[in-house]
């Protein structure tokens, strides 16, 4: 593989990696700080492209990423309801959702499947037109991308810093201690599932842009890549702040997209990347538990070097 292939390759693993960085801090939001396991991912993420999409046609590229993050905010905000108002379990509404989410989405794009905007005015077009001529033309892709990421970035970190921040990181470490303080853990359950959705849409509406089709699917698979790349995070940096553990997802998901690209390299069959995504994610939730049981899996298959050594004294 030459320099020029490799160079390419993390470009375009880069470039990937965080605009779908954005679904992982969203699920960091979810998962990590409030303890709800959002399923509705995959849904919220082609609802995001759609939308997007549908205004960017029209002709608003800019408008496209707020309507984008208002219809995630909408979709967090009903699996919030089915959650706090109705008794449905996390997980199931999460996938009732998401099964509710196929149809709308259907709805949004006009009834069509697919969506080509290769004539489209997006916010890739308007930032390769803005940097025309200069130095940095050809890597329009990745300045919106590290933008994007970068606002969501500090806009997490000083939101989970504020009073209603502190709140849902309580709610999700202890709901009663929460009730007792006089916060009710479902109105802060609501605000973080509409905040974590908000940034799963807008990961949607930026990747359909960047390759200028929207697909009802997507989307699918996207909860696997999420929750993949927040473990291969949380397993490279470890424990840490709030800022550390952010980036970490972020380095996760250009980690996860690395490998991804790598199998396409190597002309790994399309219908074979499923089981290496599997295989990523029984990886990083693995790798802590076996780096804590190696000493004793060294004991138990091998002679322990203290023995040893105490066995020649």
């Amino acid at each position: 593989m030459s320099l020029s292939a490799i160079l390419s390759l993390g470009q375009t693993s880069l470039e990937l990696g965080l605009i779908c960085s954005l679904t992982v801090l969203s699920l960091f939001l979810s998962y990590s700080m409030l303890n709800v396991c959002d399923l509705s991912t995959d849904g919220c993420f082609t609802l995001g492209a759609a939308v997007g999409a549908v205004v960017a046609i029209a002709g608003y590229p800019y408008l496209s990423l707020f309507a984008a993050m208002g219809a995630g905010i909408v979709s967090g905000f009903v699996t919030a309801l089915l959650q706090t108002r109705m008794g449905v379990d996390s997980l199931l509404a999460g996938i009732i959702v998401n099964t509710g989410l196929y149809s709308v989405n259907i709805a949004v794009m006009g009834g069509a499947s697919l969506l080509n905007m290769n004539k489209t005015v997006t916010v890739f077009t308007k930032v390769k037109d803005l940097i025309k001529g200069t130095a940095l033309s050809g890597q329009y892709k990745l300045i919106v991308a590290v933008v994007a990421v970068a606002i969501i970035y500090v806009f997490l970190n000083l939101f989970l810093r504020t009073r209603l921040g502190l709140a849902i990181r309580a709610t999700g470490n202890n709901p009663d201690m929460v009730r007792s303080s006089s916060i009710d853990p479902r109105f802060t359950t609501t605000v973080g599932l509409c905040v974590s959705n908000s940034f799963t849409a807008l990961s949607g509406c930026l990747l359909a842009q960047a390759q200028k089709s929207v697909s009802i699917d997507i989307g699918q698979g996207m909860v696997t890549v999420a929750l993949a790349s927040l473990l291969i995070g949380g397993t490279v940096l470890g424990r840490g702040g709030i800022p550390k553990r952010a980036f970490g997802v972020i380095l996760g998901a250009f980690l996860f997209r690395l490998v991804y690209a790598i199998a396409l390299r190597f002309r790994m069959p399309a219908y074979m990347l499923k089981l290496v995504s599997a295989l990523i994610v029984i990886i990083a939730i693995s790798a802590p538990y076996l780096k804590r049981r190696l000493p004793e899996l060294r004991r138990r298959f091998g002679r322990d070097p203290r023995e040893g050594g105490q066995a020649d004294a």
